[in-house]
């Protein structure tokens, strides 16, 4: 394992790009630390985000993660750039040459997407416990530590959307095409989506059709990932307020839940398995 990390952190290191990239995506993580520092003034509204409740126990954890997992598109780049070059450098094939089997250049990818994604969680972590004590009103420590669960969603989040990343470059081989098709399937889960249930089949509240086309869209590898950490701004209490004044109300189930995080293991395995298959069956 530590040769096969060695490998791919000295492909990384050395290629410009990925370095740049790597870097420009952990100082993005610390600039989340900057958000405590926006105040604006709107005639009667005062906004303060060192006091808005962001950064209140155990809140931080949904608001941080769901935040952090945005930038998550650099590593993708990386990622996907890390498997096209070996084609196009010719560097898996002389891996081959030296010895390396399909199933240990396929491992060192995905040691390479355990450990950046658990770098990250690990960032993420320490910045949201250090904004946390600094600027929480809650500081008992059976609250800081609950909610906890967000961490391992944002782990997740990230080892199944790198494997689907690699499971596509690996299909592609060509990075800019595989970045386009990543954002092509982004746009099919929505669009398709709206056009079934909007358009084709026509919205009516509690329509058991629409119902079913809402939970086929849920289980897609993309829509699930992001049902993992569910946008946290609806929870604050200000938001709240406001919506209250205005006649909306939000109903959502805000915590990490079991049946996504079941059908997001399943599309990581299921990626990293094709991704075996393939890699097993093309002649290279």
């Amino acid at each position: 394992m530590k040769r096969l990390l060695s490998i791919e952190l000295q492909k990384i290191w050395f290629n410009k790009a990925s370095r740049t990239l790597s870097i420009i995506y952990f100082l993005s993580l610390f600039l989340l630390a900057s958000i405590a520092l926006i105040e604006f003034d709107f005639g009667f509204f005062k906004f303060e985000a060192a006091k808005s409740g962001f950064f209140n126990f155990p809140y931080i954890w949904h608001f941080t993660t769901y935040v952090a997992s945005w930038f998550k598109l650099f590593l993708a780049v990386i990622i996907v750039s890390m498997v096209a070059n070996e084609f196009s450098y010719g560097t898996l094939k002389q891996n081959l040459i030296d010895g390396m089997s399909k199933k240990e250049f396929l491992l060192s990818k995905i040691y390479t997407i355990l450990l950046f994604s658990g770098i990250s969680t690990f960032f993420v972590f320490g910045i949201s416990l250090v904004l946390g004590l600094r600027y929480s009103s809650y500081t008992e420590i059976g609250i800081i530590f609950s909610d906890m669960s967000y961490l391992f969603a944002y782990f997740l989040k990230h080892v199944a959307f790198f494997s689907f990343c690699l499971f596509l470059a690996l299909l592609i081989k060509r990075s800019a095409f595989t970045l386009g098709f990543i954002f092509v399937w982004f746009l099919g889960e929505n669009v398709v989506h709206a056009l079934l249930k909007y358009n084709i089949l026509g919205y009516k509240p509690q329509d058991k059709d629409t119902v079913v086309i809402d939970w086929v869209k849920n289980i897609l590898p993309l829509e699930s990932m992001s049902n993992l950490i569910v946008e946290p701004f609806t929870r604050l209490n200000f938001v709240k307020s406001v919506s209250n004044t205005v006649g909306a109300t939000f109903v959502k189930n805000y915590q990490v839940q079991p049946i996504y995080v079941g059908i997001v293991l399943f599309w990581t395995f299921l990626f990293m398995y094709c991704s075996f298959l393939l890699l097993k069956k093309r002649d290279l």
